[in-house]
């Protein structure tokens, strides 16, 4: 799961595997495997980058108290 945060500025959790795609415009639009779309205030470079540390996390293992 990422922290990322939606146009109104409420913070939520996104399953890191549900996404399909992201695109650009004003805002950053998530489309998910099922279609449904989000629309987030961060940049989809740094949401890219959450999700490499996130997989990067599972593959390697949590260290103690980053759970």
């Amino acid at each position: 799961m990422i922290a990322l945060t939606d146009v109104s500025g409420r913070e939520f959790y996104l399953n890191c595997e549900l996404i399909y795609r992201i695109d650009r415009s004003f805002d950053t639009i998530i489309t998910l495997t099922d279609g449904k779309t989000l629309r987030v205030i961060e940049k989809e470079t740094e949401i890219v980058e959450k999700v490499i540390s996130y997989k990067r996390k599972i593959h390697s293992g949590f260290s103690e108290g980053e759970k």
